[in-house]
């Protein structure tokens, strides 16, 4: 069971979740401690323990990890950037600083880790733009979930807009653990029910990865289960609000039971992709759910962000 949170405990939680926010969205410029604690509508003297004490890690720790995170995805799905753009799109001044701190936290330079991940084809591993998923099944499974996606899938490219999501945020192992998304779901409806927000045909749920699980560990992976709401929607505690950027996505439509998600998140990346003409763009893709589950099965549109090769 998710842990009944006081009311005290779920302010913290809605202040911190605005914190984090606010430094996934601006990782590319100079951030101060006063400026995230602000946000957060804390002191920058309490803040800085508050966030430790909350996360395990200090506000420039959790900072300079996500940065370094990002720019190990951008190192394998960009190639064409030197390690200089890619340095200043993650929000480093210097180059040298950069390359230090990326080799501390990976054991690697920048460049012999671009160098070893492009040379690991045999271990099929699928670079998603902010989701590694790697194969795990013989290659006659492959073959057959192959065939089976290319005659019962459709792919489109759109265009879709700006989203403003209410979500309920996770902190820690996720992976396969569909009871613990039923229960976040549960608490989103709970509050949405009363606003009357929840059942509304234009309505939309979200599941948003925020993190690379063959990057960041278990331990520290972020998942917001998340739904559409107005802009001037107000929430409080354990309950937040971020915009989801629009832009050209890929939109895998499935109909899958829960076994099969990881399958169909390979399939779009190690199948579609390829032979798509993009790459992924630097947000994290996300699951879209046009209606409820019915008998074990989840129509599911898998969103990928793109940008061109």
């Amino acid at each position: 069971m998710l842990k009944q949170l006081t009311p005290i405990e779920k302010e913290y939680l809605f202040r911190i979740n605005k914190a984090l926010d606010f430094i996934e969205n601006n990782l590319e410029r100079p951030l101060k401690i006063e400026e995230i604690a602000l946000e957060a509508n804390f002191s920058k003297f309490h803040f800085h323990r508050i966030f430790q004490g909350m996360l395990g890690e200090t506000p420039f720790q959790f900072l300079s990890r996500v940065r370094l995170e990002r720019a190990a995805i951008m190192l394998v799905n960009q190639p064409c950037l030197s390690l200089s753009q890619i340095s200043t799109k993650c929000g480093f001044s210097d180059l040298s600083i950069f390359s230090r701190k990326f080799k501390k936290h990976f054991g690697l330079s920048a460049t012999d880790y671009k160098n070893s991940k492009n040379s690991q084809s045999e271990s099929k591993k699928l670079q998603a733009g902010g989701r590694s998923i790697t194969y795990l099944y013989s290659s006659s499974q492959q073959i057959k979930w192959k065939l089976n996606m290319e005659q019962n899938l459709s792919v489109e490219v759109q265009q879709l807009p700006k989203m403003t999501v209410a979500y309920v945020r996770h902190i820690g192992p996720h992976k396969g653990d569909s009871k613990l998304f039923e229960r976040l779901m549960h608490k989103l409806l709970a509050w949405a029910g009363p606003r009357n927000l929840a059942g509304k045909p234009d309505s939309k749920v979200v599941f948003i990865y925020h993190d690379d699980p063959s990057i960041t560990s278990e331990a520290q992976q972020r998942v917001s289960v998340c739904m559409t709401v107005p802009e001037d929607t107000e929430v409080s505690g354990d309950v937040g609000k971020m915009e989801v950027q629009g832009g050209k996505h890929a939109i895998g439509h499935f109909v899958l039971s829960a076994s099969e998600f990881e399958e169909a998140w390979q399939w779009m990346y190690g199948n579609w992709l390829p032979n798509s003409g993009y790459q992924p763009a630097e947000r994290p893709p996300f699951e879209m759910y046009p209606e409820e589950g019915n008998n074990g099965k989840f129509k599911v549109d898998i969103c990928i962000p793109l940008q061109p090769l």
